[in-house]
């Protein structure tokens, strides 16, 4: 295998996350030899020191003394850290394999009970949920808000600061901004609309910044939306924002919302229209017109489904 090839495998291994169980068994020796030879520099004889010059007018290196082999110092040479840290790999017992710890996600449990509860043991379970470390941080549970036998049901992220302080999803800027949709729409907030979040917590970063869910806490909280889509059982799901079309429809992470636009897209048997989520319309009023267009798709749909 060329050096090429060993330094691509190896970096392709490093992003998925995975380290070697495997090291060249003449790894060690070539390191070794290598230092040897650059490290044993004896001084030229003086009787030919005039003539080299003469011929060649390029300034010898010093005399050094023969110093015993040391290991070579490190070098860029593309492959990954753990590469190089490696050497003595073949000492590990049969079956090693070395993790980081920090890598592996906590088990997530999800209590097959949740799949048969009713509303008001739904809110309980919410309110009183520690199924991922949002739980920590959190005032209140955000459950969602609106006409419970609804037709329309649109999903967002997750709460923010004023969502976290009043208990209720959409508040603020952004819940305005979504009340006037439901307008143009010919719905209401409570009236035949229901507004929930993929997450019920609110998601923040180190220095208290509103953030996405992590995949964890998604796949932790996933099973309560999924409990008020049975429960509601409404005829249009809208996703709001990157988040929630992501999560409701398991694609990748990388995936944008622009391409997700202008197809209506099935969860269970649902019909599901992505669109904008309303805080990001605030920063970018030129999209508004593009969020209209996946309004009137969805709006659309829902005639087609009740005709």
């Amino acid at each position: 295998m060329s050096q090429n090839t060993f330094a691509a495998s190896a970096r392709v291994l490093e992003e998925i996350g995975v380290g070697p169980v495997w090291v060249r068994r003449h790894l060690a020796v070539e390191t070794v030899e290598a230092a040897e030879r650059e490290v044993e520099v004896v001084a030229p004889p003086a009787a030919v020191a005039p003539v080299a010059a003469a011929a060649a007018p390029v300034p010898q290196r010093p005399a050094q003394p023969v110093a015993r082999p040391a290991p070579a110092p490190a070098q860029d040479d593309g492959l990954p850290p753990w590469l190089s840290e490696m050497n003595d790999a073949d000492m590990a017992p049969p079956g090693f394999m070395p993790y980081d710890d920090e890598d592996d996600e906590p088990v997530i449990k999800i209590n097959p009970a949740i799949a048969t509860m009713d509303w008001a043991k739904l809110k309980e379970t919410v309110a009183e949920c520690r199924q991922c470390g949002l739980c920590n941080g959190r005032k209140k549970t955000v459950f969602g808000v609106g006409d419970e036998k609804a037709k329309w049901l649109f999903i967002g992220e997750g709460p923010g600061r004023n969502e976290d302080m009043q208990g209720e999803p959409f508040v603020g800027p952004a819940g305005k901004l979504l009340d006037n949709m439901l307008v143009a729409m010919g719905l209401k907030r409570g009236e035949n609309a229901y507004i929930a979040n993929i997450v019920k917590c609110r998601p923040t970063d180190e220095g208290g910044k509103d953030r996405p869910p992590s995949p964890q806490e998604v796949a932790s909280c996933l099973p309560y939306l999924q409990r008020q889509i049975a429960l509601i059982q409404p005829t249009v799901l809208v996703a709001l924002g990157k988040t929630a079309a992501l999560s409701l429809l398991g694609l990748d992470p990388a995936t944008p919302v622009s391409k997700l636009r202008g197809t209506v897209h099935r969860y269970q048997d649902l019909p599901l229209v992505v669109t904008y989520h309303p805080a990001y319309l605030l920063r970018q009023l030129g999209d508004k017109s593009k969020a209209w267009a996946d309004l009137c798709l969805a709006m659309t749909t829902y005639a087609d489904t009740t005709d």
